[in-house]
């Protein structure tokens, strides 16, 4: 194993580098989870977790993964039989519906390419079709890690409002809560699951379920067997900033002071950043003669992007490479991606800074791996951040009490 110097570089898409201040926070003696002391924290990060996610509803917190978190939607939602409708956008949206199918539900698959988000209008022609509104729920995954590609949640929903159907709308934004923006309220989402280790800039170990009043309803009359996963016996002790059962104490401390970084940031110039790292890296990949995997302007991820290596070039001998000689890690292919692309992680606490120290360990990369590209990528990503920062950047740091 090669040793280096200084720190290693984590461009993964996720989980994504935990700020300094957020490990401060979480380096704290473990406390009575009973106390009043603790309610003070229970009530912080469920009421600041409703800003991130845009909601006056319930925000439900797990100790989990995001994995966790997609089964707490299904399990709370749907019963065994029901019909559900969910598109193959990647990796992801694969195994979400593998989940669903383990549970005895029948999964409308609507075939995606990889490199391209849901279809509102086919996803509408579905819904139209089904009169007797068999279908329960749409199931979308809105960032797709695997291949750096978004879909468009708004849309979603005026398609099945156009459609006049009731279905349920879950969301799945494990990589793109709290770097891309996103309004479960106002698109009228039902369930947004997410998790810590991606936006949220934590250690993997939450799962997150926002709620609707129309989920919330069909979790008190579906069938399905739950217990950890019980919306209901988490939101009892929820409104006095307790837990069930034991909750991930210090994880709690450091969501409280992520979700502080993001308020005092503002939202609006955390996405906007997000979407600014995320333009750069792009034009570093077109200058360097490489493929954007995602073929859609307007579906472009702001956390990731997924580059696709040359014919008769493996991406997986680069990555290694890349990790041997200069101490960075890139995304994987995943799935029938693997060996294909390597994905460039730009979220959480990433700035210009970081971003050119990344490309840069990507043009070395290419060099020493024999990858042909015209060099000079670099610098294309400099030109365009010497651009105009846009106007809702954020000038001076607010105070946020959460």
């Amino acid at each position: 194993m090669t040793r280096h110097q200084g720190r290693h570089f984590l461009q993964i898409p996720g989980p994504s580098p935990v700020p300094d201040r957020v490990l401060r926070a979480m380096d704290m003696p473990v406390i009575d989870h009973r106390s009043a002391e603790f309610a003070e924290l229970g009530r912080a990060v469920l009421q600041g977790s409703q800003k991130v996610f845009k909601t006056a509803g319930p925000v439900i917190i797990f100790p989990s993964s995001g994995t966790g978190a997609w089964e707490a939607c299904i399990v709370n939602t749907l019963s065994p039989g029901d019909k559900v409708l969910m598109v193959e956008t990647g990796h992801f949206a694969t195994l979400w519906r593998q989940m669903v199918a383990r549970w005895g539900i029948e999964v409308d698959f609507l075939p995606g390419d990889w490199r391209h988000g849901a279809s509102p209008g086919e996803v509408g022609a579905k819904l139209a079709q089904d009169t007797g509104h068999e279908i329960k729920a749409v199931m979308v995954v809105h960032n797709e890690t695997s291949t750096g590609v978004t879909s468009r949640i708004s849309d979603i929903r005026a398609a099945i409002d156009e459609a006049k159907h009731p279905a349920l709308l879950l969301v799945d934004t494990i990589s793109s809560l709290g770097s891309v923006d996103y309004r479960h309220d106002e698109w009228g989402v039902d369930v947004t699951v997410s998790c810590s280790q991606k936006g949220f800039m934590l250690p993997p170990g939450l799962g997150f379920n926002a709620i609707s009043e129309k989920a919330r309803a069909a979790g008190k009359t579906n069938k399905m067997p739950r217990s950890y996963w019980d919306w209901e016996e988490m939101l009892k002790p929820n409104a006095g900033g307790f837990f069930p059962y034991t909750p991930a104490t210090n994880l709690l401390y450091g969501l409280r002071e992520a979700i502080a970084m993001l308020l005092e940031e503002g939202l609006d110039a955390v996405f906007s950043r997000h979407q600014r790292l995320a333009a750069a890296t792009r034009a570093a990949v077109k200058h360097w003669g490489l493929e954007v995997l995602c073929l859609e302007p307007a579906e472009y991820s702001p956390v990731l992007t997924a580059v696709l290596m040359p014919p008769g070039h493996d991406a997986d001998q680069f990555r290694r490479i890349v990790l041997d000689n200069y101490n960075m890690s890139l995304g994987a292919g995943l799935s029938k991606l693997v060996g294909k692309v390597f994905r460039i992680g730009h979220l959480g606490e990433c700035n210009e800074l970081t971003l050119l120290g990344a490309l840069s360990g990507v043009e070395l990369g290419l060099s020493a791996a024999g990858v042909p590209h015209r060099a000079g990528g670099v610098a294309a990503a400099m030109a365009y951040l010497e651009g105009p920062v846009e106007a809702n950047a954020p000038m001076h740091l607010k105070v946020v009490d959460i």
